[in-house]
């Protein structure tokens, strides 16, 4: 008995290691190491061990998502950390430490529990459906469905899709036909169909549970493997064709656009040695950039951390207005009694033209989830004593060179604020961000979200950050230059304005809704059948 119980406890603490190290893994594909070819493995042993009817007890299944999703979400997400010390906002050492700690883990286990949700329902669907193809269906259904669901919310970042970028440009174009879920689903399904492999080759009796014990057998290849491998080829080649689609660029449509990257740590920013710097850095570049001909400046967000009637007494917009080029700059705008993280448009005549307001406010850095109870705590985190408030979430961006879509900053994770804004007209994306206080792998994993934002929606993007990295990426995902990391930086670069519109940007993302309804299509079948089995069985 107890050598059973022994082998039991032996063979659970061998699951768990599988779950962890492939959670890991997947947390490897993004930056800063960038194994994105990990992702197309590394969800199989989690899979693998949800799906295997033998393991006991049946609690196993959702231990093993928890601690695979920690395993992704804290290693992807670890940036995190960057924000302690926040000493500098006047937080104490260890309360900073306990905030930055605690945000960490917060957003790790949110992210778990999608995984763990995930796991639930294809072990409870799942249960009664003996095909293999019926349940990688139901499996990438269900894991798309939980990440939209995921994206309504204040927190996302960490989309499977996502560890794709910047270096899978190929599958990426997946994007224009349905969004990043079509990735995501793409990276799921090959995923499921390894797993069936391995639950279904013909020595799997003699597996015992173990994962990883299914390689060794010669007898592994089977048509689930075929499939998998095939589907990846034909997702590559589908993504393959729309990737090297020529891109038709007008010199009617060129606009030589600049980037100013300030460089100002967030420590000093809000005193008054950041706010000279501020003035002076953007000022500065604004006056080389005009003189090199373009047609426009972009700075980062809260480039000028005053309020708006302040930003056009400021030295930046008397440069603007003795040049006359237009220049986005990122402030604050006044709304009633609270303040908007925003984007305004200052034409040459030193007036604004356009204002666009930060819809996706970062939680406890921008605003305080449930304020009632924790606003006390944690409201000095906030650079004002005014509350930040969004934006409307239907806000249009015109400038004198057309309609634009905008992003500021954390927006960059939510693929609706940009199919939204070049639905309604947007021919070119301003991604105006502040990644300062981080390591260079947030900034990065930055970038990596905003090339797939220019190419679900077949646009040029231009990106202005404080500390890095600013880039221009062209409608393919191609980045064209790139800035380096706390450097200062002034760049210029000609984009090309796009009224072409995606499948995605034109639907949406229509294909995890038909996902769904085919899983759910092919769950009653087979709960159809099985009833009507009973039913004859029993006559």
């Amino acid at each position: 008995m107890r050598q059973k119980q022994s082998k039991e406890h032996s063979e659970l603490f061998v699951s768990c290691a599988i779950a962890l190290g492939s959670g890991i893994l997947m947390g490897l594909t993004v930056a800063p190491v960038n194994a994105w070819f990990l992702a197309w493995v590394a969800l199989a042993p989690l899979w693998y061990l949800v799906v295997n009817p033998t393991l006991r007890p049946k609690p196993f299944p959702l231990l093993f998502a928890l601690i695979w999703g920690i395993g992704y979400h804290s290693i992807a997400l670890s940036w995190i950390t960057g924000i302690h010390p926040m000493t500098w906002m006047g937080v104490p050492w260890l309360a900073s430490l306990a905030i930055a700690l605690f945000c960490w883990v917060f957003i790790t286990l949110w992210g778990a529990a999608s995984v763990a949700l995930w796991a639930t329902g294809m072990r409870i669907i799942c249960k009664s459906i003996p095909k293999p193809y019926a349940r990688v269906l139901i499996g990438t259904a269900l894991w798309c469905g939980i990440e939209t669901v995921w994206s309504w919310g204040a927190l996302f970042w960490s989309s499977l899709s996502y560890t794709q970028s910047p270096y899978n440009l190929v599958i990426l174009h997946l994007g224009q036909i349905s969004g990043p879920y079509a990735v995501t689903a793409a990276i799921v399904a090959v995923n499921g169909l390894i797993a069936e492999a391995c639950l279904n080759h013909k020595g799997a009796k003699d597996a015992k549970g173990i994962f990883f014990a299914s390689f060794v057998s010669s007898r592994f290849i089977n048509k689930y493997l075929i499939t998998a491998t095939g589907l990846l080829l034909i997702l590559h080649l589908i993504g393959f064709s729309l990737y090297n689609r020529p891109l038709i660029q007008p010199l009617a449509a060129a606009l030589k656009i600049g980037i100013i990257q300030g460089n100002i740590p967030n420590q000093i920013k809000l005193y008054p040695e950041g706010l000279r710097r501020a003035l002076a850095g953007y000022t500065s570049g604004y006056l080389t950039l005009a003189d090199q001909g373009v047609d426009a400046v972009l700075t980062p967000e809260g480039a000028l951390p005053f309020f708006q009637r302040n930003i056009m007494r400021s030295s930046l917009v008397a440069a603007v207005r003795s040049k006359g080029v237009v220049a986005w700059i990122g402030g604050f705008g006044e709304k009633g009694k609270s303040y908007t993280n925003s984007l305004l448009t200052v034409t040459g005549e030193g007036k604004v033209f356009s204002r666009y307001d930060k819809v996706k406010l970062v939680p406890i850095g921008e605003y305080v989830p449930f304020e009632e109870l924790l606003g006390g705590i944690i409201s000095r985190l906030s650079p004002l004593d005014e509350h930040q408030v969004p934006g409307s979430p239907n806000q249009i961006f015109n400038t004198p060179f057309g309609r634009a879509i905008a992003g500021i900053c954390y927006e960059s994770a939510f693929p609706e604020v940009f199919r939204y804004q070049a639905q309604a007209g947007g021919q070119f994306i301003l991604s105006s961000s502040n990644d300062a206080h981080y390591s260079a792998s947030m900034p990065a994993q930055h970038h990596a979200q905003d090339i797939m934002r220019a190419i679900e929606t077949d646009r040029w993007a231009v990106r202005a950050t404080n500390t890095g990295y600013s880039a221009f990426v062209d409608p393919h995902g191609r980045t064209v230059w790139i800035s380096g990391h706390n450097t200062y930086e002034v760049h210029a670069e000609t984009i090309y304005r796009r009224q072409t519109q995606t499948l995605y940007v034109r639907w949406g993302d229509w294909l995890t809704p038909f996902l769904l309804v085919s899983a759910t299509g092919v769950w009653l079948i087979n709960f159809l059948t099985v009833q009507l089995s009973r039913k004859r069985g029993l006559n």
